[in-house]
Order: C-alpha cells, then structure tokens, then sequence
C-alpha cells in the first residue's frame, strides 16, 4: 500500500517535466532533484522517478532526430529559393515557392519531420498528465516507447 505522500510525490515527479515549457531543461532537473533526495525512501518514487527521467531522454533523442531530419531540408529549401529569386532578379511569386520543381521529395520528408515533432511534444504532454494520474492512484505506470536510459 502506498501512502498518500509517495503517490502525491510521485505526481508531481511526472507533472514536473511540465515546468520545460516555462523554465529551460526544467523536464530534467526538477524530476532529477525530486527523484535523487526521494529515491531511498521509497521504491514506488524511485520507479516513477526513473520513468520520468527516461521519457524525458527519450524524448530529446526522438527530438533530435526529427531536428536532424527537417532543419537540413529547409535550409536547403531555403537556399533553392534564394537562387530562384536571384534568377528572376530577386522577384519571387507565390508560384515560384509552390511549384513541383521546388518541392521535392526531401522537402516532404522535412514537412513529415516537423508534424512528427508536432505530435511529439503534444502526445508528451498528454502522456505525463495521464502518468501522474496514474501514480495519484497508486499504479506503476510506464510511458510507451521509452528507452531505459536508467536502469
């Protein structure tokens, strides 16, 4: 039976990986700071403390991944309309960014990337809410497609 305290620690452990959208790398120090002063008290912190620490990684290296992928398209993207322009004496319509010559297949796979990276960060932060709801009543909850960064 867990008491009110680890289950109300372990919420704020995942709802604390929110704070990234006010304070950068929040998502990773103040999940860390909660699960290194709490780990030895309790297991059931200590599994949701190493759950929110490893969804957090995982998220960056997806991130960076869908970043890899989408940033050198558009530069590339960006510098083919810089040479259109050029070519039709710095003059470019709406044509010129639309037409099939300019979007390729790379440009759509950087599109692809930046909706992934989209619903990325919004199913992130669905899935910490529903985690913290989950350890408020008292479940061992794991995120999907988490690598196990700490064992």
């Amino acid at each position: 039976m867990k008491t009110s305290n680890e289950r109300s620690l372990a919420s704020i452990t995942h709802l604390s990986a929110l704070s990234q959208f006010i304070i950068p790398f929040g998502n990773y120090i103040f999940p860390l700071i909660i699960w290194t002063s709490n780990k030895d008290k309790s297991e059931f912190i200590n599994h949701h403390g190493k759950q929110a620490l490893n969804f957090q990684l995982s998220m960056l290296l997806y991130s960076l991944v869908f970043a890899v992928i989408a940033i050198p398209t558009f530069v590339i993207w960006l510098f083919n309309l810089i040479n259109i322009a050029e070519l039709n004496h710095n003059v470019l319509e709406f044509n010129d960014i639309i037409s099939s010559q300019n979007i390729t297949g790379m440009i759509l796979v950087g599109f692809v990337a930046l909706l992934l990276f989209v619903l990325l960060k919004l199913s992130e932060f669905f899935l910490v809410i529903y985690a913290a709801y989950k350890s408020a009543d008292g479940y061992l909850y794991k995120y999907p497609l988490t690598i196990n960064f700490i064992k």
